[in-house]
């Protein structure tokens, strides 16, 4: 069975009393929440029993709806929950293949009763930690605060949930918000013995495929501007730009907004010289894995090809950072201090 499969082919009762009807497609976006509120993408305006906000209307680049007032809209608060809390952790699944995750993630994934998470996440999720769970709600891309606030509130409800996302929950993740929501809610993170676990994060999983680029200091710094306004970006690239970091750039392109990786690439050839390595890697560690190492003066001509897309990592160099056998290498300043 497929990950996919385990959403829709089954038939669970939650322990909110609720069946959760998986006849539906996941395709057609219509999922069941454990409370009891069908989640349809058709109905902008459906509401989860369990108080988060189910609007996914596609309208905007990743799936959300380009007004995000609803989804921001937090629901239930902990009064509305007669039931003792379960619990609730966050687990970062690494780069996504099973191998690349922690002991710890494949053992609170398989502990979980319910799995919530961005539908790509749950698919890198292990078919024999799925198949045994009793209740697994996706959403697309844009859908972090609504199955965010999902996962609180069927924790609250009383059960067992892990919230998945790739990488590491504290790096661009949902780590702070599940607090941030727990807290709007009127509960605590003991109330519901909030754990993180930790997994490698994209930019340590893709230097490894590199060579040794981060081993000095370094800026990380995502070109989304879903959340952070672009001139902000823009300013920070041009600090870590000039200071000489390692800059490790998340979701360098979209369709909807080239302009931003462009704008990337200008700011970094006015401070770095453009024969400054920079290593590429799409899709670490899954099956359209491909690494790339070029000059920076190359880098901007890529965004239009298939190697840099939202699962791609780029890490710029610093003036120091040099290639040898095919592997960037960033010298920590050992060779000023001892003899080798």
């Amino acid at each position: 069975m497929s990950k996919s499969d385990s959403d829709t082919d089954t038939s669970t009762d939650s322990s909110c009393g609720a069946s959760t009807d998986g006849e539906t497609s996941e395709t057609e976006a219509s999922t069941g929440s454990a409370c009891g509120a069908s989640t349809t993408e058709a109905d902008s305006n459906e509401t989860s029993a369990c108080g988060a906000s189910s609007s996914t209307e596609s309208t905007g680049e990743c799936g959300a709806s380009s007004d995000d007032s609803d989804e921001e809209e937090v629901g239930a608060t902990v009064k509305d929950f007669d039931a003792d809390p379960g619990t609730l952790v966050a687990v970062g699944l690494g780069p996504g293949q099973p191998d690349g995750m922690t002991r710890r993630a494949q053992t609170a994934l398989a502990e979980a009763e319910h799995l919530v998470g961005y539908t790509t996440y749950i698919d890198l999720i292990p078919d024999d930690i799925t198949e045994t769970a009793e209740d697994i709600y996706s959403t697309p891309m844009c859908g972090e605060v609504s199955r965010t606030e999902e996962a609180i509130d069927r924790a609250l409800a009383g059960n067992h949930v892990a919230i998945v996302g790739s990488g590491d929950p504290n790096v661009y993740a949902l780590g702070g918000l599940a607090l941030e929501i727990l807290e709007s809610k009127g509960g605590t993170a003991s109330m519901v013995d909030f754990e993180v676990v930790p997994g490698v994060p994209a930019a340590q999983s893709c230097a490894a495929r590199l060579g040794a680029p981060l081993v000095n200091d370094t800026v990380s710094i995502s070109l989304s501007d879903h959340l952070t306004p672009m001139p902000d970006i823009e300013s920070r690239l041009h600090a870590a730009a000039k200071e000489g970091f390692t800059i490790t750039i998340y979701n360098p392109w979209s369709r909807k907004r080239r302009e931003n990786f462009q704008k990337c690439c200008e700011i970094l050839t006015a401070h770095r010289d453009p024969e400054t390595p920079v290593g590429i890697v799409h899709g670490a560690g899954r099956e359209d894995e491909e690494v790339e190492i070029v000059e920076l003066r190359e880098l901007e001509d890529l965004g239009e090809t298939d190697l840099i897309d939202m699962t791609t990592t780029i890490l710029v160099g610093t003036e120091d950072t040099y290639v040898w056998d095919d592997r960037m290498v960033t010298p920590r300043g050992y060779e000023t201090k001892y003899d080798y």
